[in-house]
């Protein structure tokens, strides 16, 4: 049985804090992308306009085939409640074997019509070409990042979020220096490869982290990834909580791909302005995911432990952090206002559109936070088809709508951005309440 005072700021920021800095370093490594490669010298717009495009679509793939961390986390944080973790001792490899064959699959599948799915995007011309030598770099580390993000949930379901951080940090780190390198290049020693140099640095970082990621898993931890039979009797919530998550990330992304497919058809300042704005939402999404995280790995563990008062305090808890943690960031931004935007472009179309869009952006942070904790909870406590349906009503109900509404009235970027802050009280609001009707009722009191 968890005990009450595990519920506390110290275990809550010891899971959180490495959480945080773990869960930046990939909207890092593609705000650092779009920083560097904004800043060619040689047609950056269209090399921003392709980063931006290519990042959005590899995003998809990653979240949509991601999603076996969520539920490998969940489950095997619960069992370690439950002081049965022995039970799923060969369940990661047999997840982690399915997810890497349908992630072969899909990239296999996409290389072959990869210039058809960018003119989805409104993609054409040199913006259309920069886009597929791009993608043809960074779609092989697809498999890699889906492996190490499995790994990162076995971590996660262990109440260990310190060595996902580590691996995230070096990744992070490097990508950084390769992408100067490559990108710039070293005169007489490294010839400069600017957008493919950005992609061939993302594709090595995401190598070394997978490697890091199994040898830390193989070093510090019992879990065996040697694929074993039979197969787990929890393989088929697996998969049955995996296809939940599935079919809400594709409603996720139906959001975040309209967003960009709209940007791009306004015009190349829009979708260059556009991609700075998600990238910063990005970056401060998974900047206050740290919390949501602690939330998924405890709150699973409570849950196994059928600690309800436990389970209350920390969603409290998680909360009264989170949001502050927003409100910083959103002091920050409206302090830097104008310097955030010239570390991406130096356009100053570019820049003025961005400038017009930004306060919408920081004012919905507040908002992002509840609907990301509450959100990070569901998760570890296993209640996937919930979060399932509360973003398709977000998507098809409130994104969509406010966005072609917007459009129409003719407020240009400004209708994207609305919409998104319409989908986040539509997926905040109901997790809040779908909590407290379900746990309230089960406290102990006293």
């Amino acid at each position: 049985m968890i005990t009450k005072t595990a519920v506390s700021f110290k275990n809550i920021n010891r899971l959180a804090i490495p959480a945080t800095i773990s869960g930046i370093a990939e909207p890092l490594l593609s705000i650092t992308d779009t920083a560097i490669v904004g800043n060619i010298p040689v047609d950056g717009l269209e090399s921003l306009a392709a980063a931006g495009i290519v990042g959005s679509f590899l995003s998809m793939l990653i979240w949509v085939l991601g999603q076996t961390r969520s539920a490998i986390s969940a489950i095997i944080s619960q069992y370690l409640g439950a002081n049965k973790l022995n039970e799923v001792s060969n369940l990661p490899a047999q997840a982690i074997f399915l997810n890497l064959t349908l992630s072969i699959i899909v990239l296999l599948s996409t290389v072959f019509v990869i210039e058809d799915i960018f003119r989805l995007f409104e993609a054409s011309g040199k913006i259309l070409d920069y886009c597929v030598s791009y993608y043809g770099i960074r779609v092989w580390g697809f498999p890699l990042t889906l492996f190490t993000f499995a790994l990162f949930g076995i971590f996660r379901g262990l109440q260990n979020t310190f060595y996902p951080m580590l691996v995230a940090t070096i990744g992070a780190g490097l990508n950084i220096v390769l992408d100067f390198v490559l990108v710039y290049g070293i005169e007489g020693y490294v010839p400069a490869l600017y957008l493919e140099g950005a992609a061939w640095a993302s594709l090595i970082s995401q190598a070394v982290m997978a490697i890091l990621a199994f040898l830390l898993l193989m070093a510090k931890t019992n879990i065996n990834l040697k694929l074993q039979f039979p197969i787990n009797k929890e393989l088929k919530s697996l998969i049955y909580m995996s296809l939940n998550l599935f079919v809400r990330t594709l409603a996720l992304n139906t959001a975040l791909l309209l967003a960009v497919r709209e940007a791009t058809a306004l015009g190349t300042k829009y979708i260059g302005a556009h991609t700075i704005a998600v990238n910063i939402w990005l970056f401060a999404a998974f900047f206050i995911d740290g919390y949501s995280a602690a939330g998924n790995s405890m709150g699973g563990r409570l849950l196994g432990a059928k600690d309800y008062n436990g389970l209350w305090r920390l969603a409290k808890k998680i909360n009264t952090y989170g949001i502050m943690v927003s409100l910083v960031l959103m002091l920050l931004g409206f302090l830097c206002y104008e310097p955030i935007g010239r570390l991406f472009s130096k356009e100053i179309l570019v820049l003025n559109t961005f400038y017009s869009v930004f306060h919408i952006v920081l004012f919905g942070l507040p908002m992002n936070s509840i609907a990301f904790l509450f959100d990070g909870m569901f998760k570890g406590m296993g209640k996937m088809k919930y979060l399932r349906n509360v973003l398709l009503v977000a998507t098809f109900l409130g994104f969509v709508p406010t966005l072609y509404l917007g459009l129409y009235l003719g407020w240009g970027i400004h209708a994207i951005w609305m919409a998104f802050i319409i989908w986040m009280l539509f997926r905040s609001m109901p997790l809040v309440w779908k909590f407290r009707t379900t746990f309230k009722p089960l406290l102990q009191k006293g």
